[in-house]
């Protein structure tokens, strides 16, 4: 196993196209602290994804999470998913669902996964923290049957904040059936959603009386992964529009040179990434359709 395949997580989101149809107050991807992000309409076009796709699998990745900004306006991601499934990596999109339907009508037997975003099953809260417009929920419950029937395994992706902590979601996600919640306590970051995050944060003691309130879905089939801000801290290998890593150490987001001009071995290493975290968090788990067995190794 050469040193680049020992120091590149399995699983690696690749946030493919930074504009976004909605508004999340507590969004931490919004890419406009960096001068070169700032000027950036959309991203790489379709045949430099390739290229930073063939990249990584080289460098060890199975699963590849398109996330964004929000992946499903991106006019090439039918065709990123078609690659990526070629080259024998699992594909994942993390979505508000708005235009999912008509990626998965493009790109037929190319999705695996999706993580649907839905951070309340009250519309108007939902409306208030900034994603959707009053029929979100609704919208969201209709893809899940989609995804179900489709055979496409499914997520919930939900972050927890001062609007939400304190509310009961059970009927919404047995409604829902994801296979997997994912509970993110909401997580500042500066040049982000500094300005707007602030009235939404929570303490921890919030954030787990929240996933406490849920635990009994387990029982249903339900697998709960909670996240703090310490979990997700340093513990995702994540590549920004521009094709190249970043982490989130310190409370900011730090970039790496673009991969397709150093490597991923050289730029994985320009960011800040722990193995522990990673794995604590649930970063490995069953996901079906690698060609490769799920591990991992420390940085070399």
């Amino acid at each position: 196993m050469n040193s680049v395949s020992q120091s590149l997580p399995p699983s690696v989101n690749f946030h493919l196209w930074k504009p976004c149809n909605y508004h999340c107050k507590f969004c931490f991807a919004v890419f406009d602290d960096d001068p070169l992000l700032k000027q950036v309409r959309g991203g790489l076009n379709v045949r430099q994804c390739r290229a930073v796709l063939d990249a990584l699998k080289m460098a060890g990745a199975q699963k590849i999470n398109f996330v964004g900004g929000e992946p499903t306006i991106c006019p090439h991601l039918p065709e990123v998913l078609r690659h990526t499934r070629e080259i024998g990596c699992v594909t994942s999109i993390v979505t508000n669902g708005s235009r999912l339907a008509r990626v998965l009508f493009a790109a037929p037997q190319c999705v695996d996964w999706v993580g649907l975003s839905v951070d309340s099953a009250d519309e108007h809260t939902q409306a208030a923290l900034g994603r959707g417009r009053g029929d979100h929920v609704q919208r969201s419950l209709d893809l899940f049957d989609l995804l179900h029937r489709s055979g496409i395994r499914t997520k919930l992706n939900t972050v927890v904040t001062a609007l939400n902590w304190q509310e009961d979601m059970s009927a919404f996600v047995l409604r829902a059936r994801p296979e997997r919640w994912k509970m993110f306590q909401v997580l500042p970051i500066e040049g982000q959603n500094d300005g707007k995050v602030e009235p939404l944060i929570i303490t921890a003691e919030m954030f787990q009386a929240f996933v406490a309130r849920h635990d009994f879905l387990a029982k249903h089939g339900i697998t709960v992964a909670a996240e703090t801000n310490e979990d997700m801290t340093e513990s995702y290998a994540m590549i920004d529009p521009l094709g190249r890593f970043f982490s989130n150490a310190g409370g900011r987001l730090r970039y790496s040179q673009p991969i397709l001009e150093v490597g991923v071995a050289d730029a994985f290493r320009q960011v800040s990434f722990e193995v522990g975290r990673f794995e604590a968090r649930g970063g490995l788990y069953e996901w079906g359709n690698a060609s490769v067995p799920l591990t991992i190794s420390p940085r070399s």
